[in-house]
């Protein structure tokens, strides 16, 4: 799971703790009342993940990283451009199918959990596969689950999701700090 560069998992934390935040932002759409503080803390744990992991990633960013490829820039643009495209294709038919609008969050949380597979990949850090599996399990798993349960998808994923994240950017981190 080791990142060739220091900058690069650090970066990896810096990515994953912002985006970790925003899904239990999402999360708090309408959640359960018991979640609403679990929820806040994960987004604060996220958010300083990401502020550690961009201090540190600012300390090393001269040592190097996968990035320094033109390809690679290029390619990263062509699957983030591709992930974007899939999310809010997918999304815009769902809320045009009003009926499942509910889906939008674990759709797009498939998208994010398959693309980080040909991310980690490109980026050289087996790490990000770890990601991709945890994100995608959440997002099939969200729907089976609120169909049983009476909450919103939205809250199912997006808590899912972003503990999965945060735990990912945790151990980005930690890889960082260690330089492994």
């Amino acid at each position: 799971m080791l990142a060739e560069y220091v900058r690069d998992a650090a970066m990896t934390a810096v990515i994953f703790g912002f985006f970790g935040s925003s899904w239990f932002g999402w999360a708090q759409e309408a959640p359960p009342e018991r979640w609403r503080r679990p929820l806040i803390a994960g987004s604060v744990a996220a958010l300083l993940t990401a502020v550690a992991g961009g201090l540190l990633a600012w300390q090393h960013w001269s040592d190097g990283s996968v990035f320094n490829s033109p390809d690679t820039g290029r390619n990263f643009g062509i699957l983030v451009g591709i992930e974007f495209g899939l999310a809010g294709l997918g999304a815009g038919l769902l809320s045009i199918r009003e009926r499942y609008r509910d889906l939008i969050a674990p759709w797009i949380a498939l998208v994010v959990g398959v693309h980080f597979f040909p991310l980690a990949a490109l980026i050289k850090f087996p790490l990000v596969h770890v990601a991709g599996v945890l994100v995608t399990l959440v997002a099939l798993a969200a729907v089976p689950v609120v169909r049983r349960r009476p909450v919103r998808a939205s809250a199912v994923t997006g808590v899912g999701t972003g503990a999965a994240l945060l735990t990912v950017a945790i151990v980005a981190l930690v890889m960082a700090l260690f330089g492994y």
